[in-house]
């Protein structure tokens, strides 16, 4: 991940998706932000940004390849903007491999935070990537589902994608 810049001059671009439309913005360096466009916080381009494809072309083909289950491990160059700590949530987030979950407190004891679990749920909830950087592979200590950016049954289907969802939340599938 790179360091933070402004996101002033940024490109974007909304992308159709199986779980709804996304906002990616950027430039020609690196992916800095992905927004749901629907769900609980939708988010539309700022007016300074510019519309314009062509930077995102890569984030699309991984991101239709993960989609359709034949992509497990996203190799883009990212920027998202936060604090110290934040980006080190954000960075350990992109360790949990595919197919895996991990609890708010297993991250806190990586980063060597154990009691940090709540500041590590308030990060996590900022990540201005989803699904790329994975926050979706976070979950309570006992498994089960735990709030979203793009709304929990986005958040199912991205776990039931990677064979990953809980048995718990298997249940309120059906």
């Amino acid at each position: 991940m790179k360091g933070t810049v402004t996101a002033a001059g940024l490109k974007y671009h909304i992308m159709p998706s199986p779980i709804g439309d996304l906002l990616l913005a950027g430039d020609d360096d690196a992916l800095r932000v992905v927004h749901f466009q629907g769900g609980v916080r939708p988010t539309q381009p700022k007016p300074e940004w510019e519309p314009d494809a062509k930077p995102f072309r890569e984030a699309m083909r991984q991101l239709n390849a993960y989609f359709a289950g034949k992509l497990k491990r996203f190799e883009l160059p990212l920027a998202p903007e936060g604090t110290e700590f934040q980006l080190k949530v954000w960075k350990t987030l992109l360790t949990i491999p595919y197919g895996e979950t991990w609890s708010y407190g297993d991250i806190a004891r990586r980063i060597r935070r154990p009691a940090a679990f709540r500041a590590v749920g308030a990060a996590n909830g900022q990540n201005p990537i989803p699904v790329i950087i994975p926050c979706h592979r976070v979950v309570g200590s006992d498994g089960s589902l735990t709030g979203f950016g793009g709304g929990l049954p986005i958040k199912q289907q991205l776990l039931a994608l990677e064979g990953a969802l809980p048995a718990s939340a298997q249940a309120d599938l059906f």
